[in-house]
């Protein structure tokens, strides 16, 4: 197991800074995810990590190693890439093998090798047949597999699972999880999938126009958003705009005529009485509940089976409620009242 420290790092094409800064800090043996909008800077930093491009200024360590313009191959990490980059015309094995044949191993060494890796990612005997033959799953386990053969201290993953189906990528989620601990890896791994992250990661950071919005575990993530920008991109959330109350017990914010208790979950932020800002309340978070506060109607309705989707409207706009499990189902039109915690309303500054 590594550690990997990235320091104040910066990468400019041209005129463009993709990286302005960025400082991070992943553990031995974590599973650690970049997350982002298009464009955030996600991939250039796994890039600037694997060796494949330069920094323009900063360092970036493995443990103690200064890698910042160590050749990849020295590094001791293998990267898996979306695409796979699998050649067709060679068997399994020999997709799996090429990077020990590259460093002249014994061949015996490189075939015991090979079944251990094909053994990690499930595959037992399939060293013998065509990539073509294999399906858009196993493909993706050869790409592990040829990563991991190699034994290296580090895996970096650049949205490895984005060309596989939904089921096909809930298992390999649990695949890549349960590889990435049984043989003490530190990863990395990039997506823009809200729901992959929170699923797989041990921490998390949050990148906006080349810089860390939020750093954290899911759950910190999640349940405490620094900005707005992480409240809409992680999961789904209601946005609206209040007015901060503040009074003996605590913060509170007013929406129209409507008064709740409120928290702030950034401990740099001190609003003042009467200031603007923005409220966020997830949509699991609001529950049809007769001594609610908020005054709802029905506007639209998504039956999913186990839960359902309601978008009601307001006094001060439209909102998203899921209800799970529910007793009863409402109709567009119903009139109904909505109940939430105060740990659940968020005051983020606007």
């Amino acid at each position: 197991m590594e550690s990997i420290r990235v320091e104040k790092v910066v990468k400019a094409f041209g005129e463009t800074r993709a990286l302005n800064g960025v400082t991070l800090e992943i553990r031995p043996g974590e599973l650690f995810f970049l997350l982002g909008a298009s464009g955030c800077g996600k991939s250039t930093l796994l890039r600037c990590i694997a060796g494949l491009e330069t920094p323009t200024d900063g360092s970036i360590f493995f443990g103690d190693r200064d890698v910042t313009t160590m050749a990849p191959h020295k590094r001791e990490a293998a990267m898996v890439f979306q695409s796979y980059a699998l050649w067709p015309h060679l068997s399994v094995a020999k997709n799996i093998s090429f990077g020990l044949e590259e460093r002249r191993m014994p061949k015996e060494e490189i075939k015991r090798r090979v079944e251990e890796a094909l053994a990690m990612v499930k595959l037992d005997g399939f060293g013998a047949r065509s990539i073509d033959a294999m399906s858009g799953g196993q493909q993706q386990r050869v790409a592990l597999a040829r990563a991991l053969v190699v034994r290296p201290k580090c895996l970096l993953l650049d949205e490895p699972l984005s060309n596989l189906d939904a089921q096909l990528r809930i298992e390999m989620r649990r695949e890549i999880r349960r590889i990435v601990k049984e043989f003490g890896l530190t990863a990395i791994y990039v997506t823009h999938d809200q729901e992959e992250a929170l699923a797989m990661a041990d921490r998390m950071a949050i990148l906006s126009r080349g810089v860390v919005e939020q750093l954290g575990t899911p759950e910190e993530v999640y349940r405490d958003p620094r900005t707005s920008g992480v409240a809409a991109f992680i999961g789904e959330t209601n946005l609206c705009d209040g007015v901060i109350e503040k009074d003996a017990h605590g913060w509170a914010v007013r929406l129209g005529q409507l008064r709740l208790a409120a928290r702030i979950t950034h401990a740099d932020w001190q609003p003042s009485d009467g200031q603007i800002a923005k409220v966020s309340m997830r949509p699991e978070a609001l529950r049809i509940d007769p001594a609610g506060l908020i005054a709802a109607k029905v506007w639209e309705k998504v039956y999913l089976g186990q839960s359902i989707q309601y978008w009601v409207e307001t006094a001060f706009g439209r909102l998203q409620v899921v209800e799970q499990n529910p007793h009863r189902i409402y109709a567009p039109g119903d009139a109904l009242t909505l109940a939430i915690d105060a740990a659940d309303v968020i005051l983020l500054e606007k």
